[in-house]
């Protein structure tokens, strides 16, 4: 109410200076230019408050109505820059577009949305070579500079609603009906109408429309009839072959599909038993899984011999300082030399360093 009656009041005080008043509509003038910048001025795509639009620049709007019929003609509508603004500043009250700030997005958003993309490639990628890592980080390395040529903005209601003959963006809220939209829904409005209008149809006509039901209703029955026999004759002949052959009437019966490739081929034939492609491509599989836990095992073996290795090369370094061994006595070995079978005698069995065996294998413990 209050806005209503400051509305009249400033109407009322146009009317006491002598001013004409403004209309809150827009004119067939302006809904003609607005519609011939749409398809002439060149727009961008952005995300304005949650919402796809479409915005344009100042300039660009004012230079090609400069050269539209509306400045070239005999009775030109504009002559200069100043009445193309003034223009356009009408058409922006009357809110067929609005003005917008852009604001350039700081470095700190767009790492953190990287990181995000980084970690999501990263989570995905995890099992990849080495060779595949630094090759994905350099394309990422491209990718950033890349981006820190371009300069990253987003759109913000501007606070002043006025038209300017400068780089600022204007977003169009002005959004024509296709003619197409209108056609359709004449067609679906008569089509209601004739479909309540049936009883009043001619006795022909009705009986045609009662025999193309029936087709209808059929052709729904044989595709669901055809959906039922191709899954019974699957199952036939993939419990008789004992797994090893699958056969299935139009495949792309049940696929997402046009209408006539849905019953096109009308048969697919696949072996797999022994002897076919998924057998041996199993097959390799289980060959590369065995390989990858052979060296696997092998790699503790190979760290374990290396230890046992160094600290012999260390000693031999040592060149003068060496230290005299220990005398050893015949029983020390003769005890060394059968520890040394038994343990060769261990690995060659087990290839390991030890062996599991069972409680009540081991001799009771004497104690003294």
């Amino acid at each position: 109410m209050a806005e209503k009656r400051k509305t009249k009041k400033r109407k009322e005080r146009k009317k006491e200076f002598g001013e004409p008043p403004e209309s809150e509509k827009a004119t067939s003038e302006e809904y003609a230019v607005a519609k011939w910048l749409k398809a002439n001025v060149p727009t961008k795509k952005t995300k304005f408050l949650n919402h796809h639009v479409e915005y344009f620049t100042g300039t660009k709007a004012v230079d090609a109505l400069l050269t539209s019929k509306w400045a070239t003609s005999k009775n030109p509508l504009f002559t200069t820059r100043l009445d193309v603004t003034e223009f356009l500043h009408q058409m922006l009250l009357h809110k067929l577009f609005h003005r917008a700030k852009k604001v350039p997005v700081s470095e700190q958003e767009l790492r953190g949305k990287s990181k995000k993309k980084d970690v999501e490639k990263s989570s995905k990628s995890g099992d990849e070579k080495d060779g595949d890592k630094a090759s994905a980080s350099e394309g990422k390395d491209k990718d950033k500079e890349k981006e820190k040529k371009k300069r990253k903005i987003r759109l913000e209601m501007h606070l002043e609603q006025v038209f300017l003959d400068s780089m600022d963006a204007y977003v169009w809220i002005y959004d024509p009906m296709p003619w197409y939209y209108w056609l359709f829904g004449a067609l679906v409005v008569f089509g209601t109408i004739g479909i309540c209008m049936f009883p009043l149809w001619p006795a022909t006509v009705r009986k045609g429309v009662y025999y193309l039901s029936i087709a209808a209703a059929a052709f729904l029955v044989l595709i669901i009839v055809l959906a039922v026999l191709r899954v019974v004759v699957f199952c036939l002949v993939w419990v008789l072959t004992l797994t090893r052959h699958h056969l299935w009437l139009l495949p792309n019966l049940t696929e997402d599909v046009g209408f006539f490739a849905s019953f096109w081929p009308l048969y697919k034939y696949e072996y797999r038993g022994p002897g076919s492609e998924s057998d041996k491509k199993s097959k390799k599989k289980k060959k590369k899984d065995k390989q990858s836990d052979d060296e696997e095992e092998k790699t503790p073996l190979v760290q374990a011999e290396k230890q046992e290795v160094a600290p012999a090369t260390d000693n031999t370094d040592t060149g003068d300082l060496k230290e005299e061994p220990p005398e050893i006595t015949a029983t020390e070995h003769v005890e060394k030399h059968s520890e040394s079978d038994t343990d060769n005698s261990q690995r060659s069995s087990t290839d390991r360093d030890f062996e599991i065996v069972n409680s009540d294998d081991l001799e009771p413990e004497v104690r003294t």
